[in-house]
């Protein structure tokens, strides 16, 4: 197991098992188009009706988080246009909130916890 699929794993538990996020609207390793090229997202979270709620990049312990990393999960949510981006390397994670109507985003002290009306 490298080092990034032991930060997903763990992290997938944690969505599901701390957070409260369903297993069942969780998908690893989601492919998408962009510019013509085939891309993979780590973990995309789905609201009921399918559309994506939140997109998660992981990298290794060893990676540091830099503006490189969010570059590349924003370029996916220009497909997806998830409403969170999160991006973790096991020892530390962020979460920014996306703000469509504003062309914005924020980053959240914390990953909100799972509730049907996100």
């Amino acid at each position: 197991m490298t080092p990034e699929e032991y930060v997903r794993q763990h992290f997938t538990a944690w969505l599901t098992d701390s957070l409260g996020y369903p297993a069942s609207l969780t998908n690893n390793e989601v492919p998408i188009t962009l510019n013509d090229t085939r891309r993979r997202c780590d973990t995309v979270v789905y609201h009921s009706d399918g559309t994506p709620l939140m997109i998660v990049e992981y990298k290794a312990p060893t990676v540091a988080i830099t503006q490189e990393v969010f570059d590349q999960i924003a370029r996916y949510n220009m497909v997806l246009r998830s409403r969170y981006l999160v991006v973790s390397n096991g020892i530390r994670h962020y979460c920014c909130e996306m703000d469509y109507e504003h062309n914005t985003y924020s980053f959240l002290p914390q990953i909100p916890h799972w509730r049907p009306d996100l």
